[in-house]
């Protein structure tokens, strides 16, 4: 399709009022079909064609995860200045601030029954937390990545019971965890205290907007973290400010799989990330991926990335 076509094609996909709320929503963040299709007020079928077309325009972006389809924002030049344009011309308030207040409270009930998940098992985590994959393998790859490199100042976010802490905090000259749960956190502070680490600066917080300063930390960890959240680049961008140039990011996750069943049983917003998908993101908040690593043996394949701040 020559450049002309291709312009006019875009603006007309955009153009369209839902079409241009889509866009204005996925600014924010990477959605489900489920959720836009409830904050906006339609039916799927309609949403699915609004999105077929904006995707086919190449201003959005669609993937299958087991029966879940999420979409977002083309990361290229034409969907970024379609956005700008609608957002210059769109002012304030936004006109999609009805749906934005939808959407929040969508995503309020959503984060309250993780919370309640989390506090009913807060004191069995670590052993549920294994049996999804060869956790020991990981955590030696972790210590041997994360020594090589020099843990300097620790950050371990979403830190659960504490255990990155327990791996790493010896290593580092300062280390903190993040967490929102105060279940978890109850626990996280006696197995520090066992292990002789009560110096650890735990605190309750969001992962989402994280309580310290830009570029303070050499070392952040992010295990088993993201695939509990609806928002994971978010969560990188947050991880990626709060680390110093020359400072490194390791996330454990689980790799791309089709177990469907855990996004009931244990509350997963995501089936897990490919290894290219991770690296996209991890691009996009400006960090540089330096090592992936894969574990099998488990019910889904875990994977480890380090990636470094310029």
């Amino acid at each position: 399709m020559k450049f002309m076509d291709r312009l006019v094609s875009q603006l007309a996909a955009a153009a369209e009022p839902s079409r241009a709320r889509i866009l204005l929503l996925l600014a924010e963040a990477e959605l489900a079909m489920g959720e836009l299709a409830q904050v906006l007020g339609q039916s799927q079928p309609r949403l699915s064609r609004h999105v077929r077309i904006l995707a086919e325009a190449g201003l959005v972006r669609r993937k299958r995860e087991g029966a879940y389809t999420f979409v977002s924002l083309d990361p290229g030049p034409a969907a970024q200045a379609i956005l700008k344009l609608l957002q210059d011309l769109a002012g304030d308030p936004a006109p999609v601030a009805a749906e934005r207040a939808r959407l929040a409270e969508v995503r309020h009930r959503r984060q309250q029954a993780l919370d309640r998940w989390f506090a009913q098992h807060a004191e069995e985590w670590d052993e549920l937390r294994r049996l999804e994959g060869p956790q020991d393998d990981v955590e030696r790859s972790i210590f041997e990545l994360a020594s090589a490199h020099g843990v300097g100042e620790l950050l371990d976010l979403g830190t659960g019971t504490g255990r990155m802490l327990e791996l790493l905090a010896p290593l580092a000259r300062r280390a903190a965890g993040l967490d929102r749960s105060p279940e978890m956190l109850r626990v996280a502070r006696s197995k520090l205290d066992a292990a002789g680490l009560a110096g650890v600066d735990i605190r309750l917080g969001d992962v989402l907007a994280i309580p310290f300063a830009d570029a303070s930390f050499d070392t952040v960890t992010l295990h088993q973290v993201l695939h509990f959240l609806d928002g994971p680049e978010a969560a990188l961008r947050e991880a990626a400010r709060v680390l110093r140039p020359g400072g490194q990011l390791l996330v454990a996750d689980h790799g791309a799989h089709d177990v469907e069943d855990l996004r009931e049983r244990f509350r997963h917003a995501r089936l897990g990330f490919a290894e290219d998908e991770m690296a996209e993101l991890l691009h996009r908040v400006g960090l540089k991926t330096a090592t992936v690593r894969r574990f099998a043996g488990g019910r889904v394949p875990i994977l480890l990335w380090q990636a470094v701040r310029p």
